[in-house]
């Protein structure tokens, strides 16, 4: 199933990652946040684990192209896709730390511009309205 998904972040005046299609192995309608939490995570860990690792004796310079730049801005990430890395994600402990982070109010998901609230919510992506992800920062101060 083909879900739209939109990622903010507080104080940005454009989203982090434009609206995107992320395909989740599921049939049906109905679904609670757990289930779906769980199912983005499967997709993009999937996605990250495929990705080439790449080995260099040497960190050699990578030249971007000419509207690179502008991407990055965009997107606020300097990436040029290389993993210089080899351990791959790790499934269940990534689902586990979306649901914890969802329950510890990390970040926040509106469907059909309506704020989800619980795990045990009920979801039905036959009206396939976006799905908004704001990440949210806490202030840093002091009270004195």
């Amino acid at each position: 199933m083909e879900i739209k998904v939109t990622v903010k972040q507080l104080g940005k005046k454009h989203p982090i990652l434009s609206e995107q299609k992320i395909d989740i192995e599921y049939q049906g309608t109905d679904i609670s946040v757990k289930n779906l939490l769980q199912l983005i995570v499967q997709q993009q860990v999937e996605t990250f684990n495929a990705k080439s690792f790449e080995l260099e004796e040497q960190d050699y310079a990578k030249i971007p192209m000419e509207n690179y730049l502008n991407i990055l801005t965009d997107t606020g990430k300097a990436d040029f896709g290389s993993i210089y890395h080899q351990k791959e994600a790790d499934l269940q402990k990534a689902q586990e730390n979306a649901v914890q982070a969802f329950e510890d109010g990390m970040f926040a998901v509106f469907y059909n511009d309506e704020q989800v609230e619980s795990l045990t919510q009920i979801i039905d992506l036959s009206l396939q309205h976006t799905f908004v992800f704001i990440r949210l920062t806490f202030l840093a101060g002091s009270y004195w």
